[in-house]
């Protein structure tokens, strides 16, 4: 038994592995034997930041109460981390997901569509090590899906693409290669995008609750209010999310390299390393999109992107080191 629990609660409590399925407020619910059963953090937590918090998708070590809350004593290495930056809190991250292997970035093909946002999904996706894959749903609403197809596939050869329609099982078989036992798919996009509909047919039963388009502007109503870890009688986990209609992306780093790694590769043929790609010769990048070779559009996005990463990092740096000063301040406050 972890000596972190008094002897009181030893003989209460036993030592298990579970894995975070849910979190409503400051209250957990976590997956055992089958079972969501609700559980607290161990004080130990207190004061923590945000990031050493338990999120869904977290294996934790806890103390297994039968007769009420359980306690969660730690959390387990995590191999993957999907966050990203809340930009109604200037840029401080948000952190969403931990151990899933599969991005799902859901977009359905109508109005919806947006292929900026299909970008940040993967970058967010690629930063927290999960490999992203775009599932372009309602197939049956375009006559050339394969344009969509090609154009998202554009992005980065690291992001897999499939054209579905849920309604009438086109192309769902392609998303059998993801479907294997222990697998951990996060779902990911707008409200109204098919979430919750793909699910339903892949799992071949209504799992989850559906909402219809709003026909004046074919946005979707929030069906899902918070993140939640499913089990499919398959073996595969799927972790719900709420509908995002824009994401920011949070620091310039191997998320934006892996998505335009072949602007990366351009730029290491420029005749001089510090080629600012503007007025100078031998510029590897200036020569790409005068002969079409790099798309100007696709430079463009390249260049906003890694503006808004730095200054989201900027961003999130100042806000540490406030939040480092302000404890500070309230220690010396509190020993006085």
């Amino acid at each position: 038994m972890d000596n972190n629990l008094s002897k009181a609660e030893q003989n209460t409590f036993t030592e298990e592995t579970g894995r975070v399925c849910a979190i409503q407020k400051n209250r957990y619910f976590i997956r055992f034997n089958g079972k969501e059963i609700p559980a607290v953090l161990k004080g130990s937590f207190r004061g923590k930041s945000a990031g050493e918090l338990p999120l869904v998708g977290d294996q934790v070590k806890f103390g297994y109460n039968r007769n009420g809350s359980s306690v969660i004593l730690s959390i387990l290495d995590r191999k993957s981390l999907l966050m990203r930056p809340d930009q109604a809190k200037d840029g401080a991250v948000q952190y969403m997901v931990a151990n899933a292997d599969y991005a799902f970035i859901i977009t359905s093909l109508n109005e919806d569509y947006s292929y900026n946002r299909i970008v940040r999904y993967a970058l967010v996706a690629l930063e927290g090590n999960v490999t992203p894959v775009a599932i372009l749903t309602k197939s049956d609403l375009t006559s050339n899906p394969g344009r969509y197809i090609r154009e998202v596939e554009s992005i980065s050869d690291k992001l897999k693409v499939h054209a579905v329609s849920a309604i009438y099982g086109i192309g769902l078989d392609e998303l059998e290669e993801y479907l294997t036992p222990g697998t951990t798919i996060c779902l990911l996009g707008s409200s109204g995008a098919g979430k919750s509909t793909l699910i339903n047919s892949l799992a071949g039963k209504e799992i989850m609750k559906t909402a219809e388009i709003r026909g004046s502007d074919s946005e979707g109503r929030h069906t899902t209010t918070h993140r939640q870890l499913i089990e499919l009688d398959c073996g595969v986990t799927v972790i719900d999310t709420p509908g995002m209609r824009e994401i920011g992306v949070s620091t310039a780093s191997s998320g934006l390299d892996d998505a335009f790694s072949d602007i990366k590769e351009l730029e290491s043929l420029c005749k001089f390393r510090d080629c600012r790609h503007e007025t100078e010769p031998g510029c590897a990048i200036k020569r790409a999109i005068e002969t079409g070779y790099l798309p100007r559009e696709r430079y463009k996005l390249y260049l906003d992107l890694k503006s808004e990463c730095v200054k989201n990092y900027a961003k999130k740096k100042q806000i540490s080191k406030d939040s480092k000063n302000m404890k500070k301040y309230k220690d010396r406050y509190d020993d006085q």
